[in-house]
């Protein structure tokens, strides 16, 4: 079903697929694919899954700077926090369709979604030296935001969302 999603995604676009289609595609009822994701949110958190893990395993235990386990390691490092800002926005821009319907699909969905509260850690860690570094990681996440991200990025480009995101961003860490 999966894969069935993916292909029809990008050869389609996702907003032009149905849950019709896919279900067809992958050779199964139309209830067995809503009672296995629930909606076409659903099935694009499960599509992200995949990719989200792989930017958490390199957070955790990939190399220097996105990853920890260098000697001068700081847990409000400048470059930790910028390198966690360029591979989210690396990650979100590939992206960027299906994140923004996982995180728009109801009001709230971007808040419960597993991912969100690990990166939401992740960033409060780096931030843990400033005064409330919870609302700090919340506000730096915001500009993270794929429903943001596309509006912005539609209007000033890719680039300067990078640059903007980044000063943001050593602007916590001074």
């Amino acid at each position: 079903m999966l894969n069935a999603a993916a292909a029809l995604f990008r050869q389609h676009g996702i907003e032009a697929v149905s849950m019709d289609a896919i279900a067809a595609a992958a050779g199964v009822g139309k209830g067995t694919l809503f009672r296995r994701f629930g909606d076409k949110a659903g099935l694009a958190v499960a599509l992200l899954d995949e990719q989200e893990r792989s930017l958490q395993e390199a957070i955790l235990f990939g190399p220097a700077p996105l990853g920890p386990g260098t000697p001068d390691d700081d847990p409000g490092s400048r470059k930790r926090l910028r390198a966690f800002v360029a591979a989210y926005l690396d990650y979100l821009l590939a992206h960027l369709p299906l994140i923004r319907m996982s995180e728009t699909a109801s009001p709230g969905a971007r808040y419960r979604i597993g991912a969100y509260r690990f990166w939401h850690r992740h960033v409060s860690l780096l931030l843990q030296k400033r005064d409330d570094p919870e609302a700090d990681a919340h506000t730096l996440l915001a500009a993270l935001a794929a429903e943001h991200v596309h509006a912005v990025a539609a209007e000033i480009g890719a680039i300067r969302v990078r640059q903007a995101v980044q000063g943001l961003a050593d602007a916590l860490t001074i």
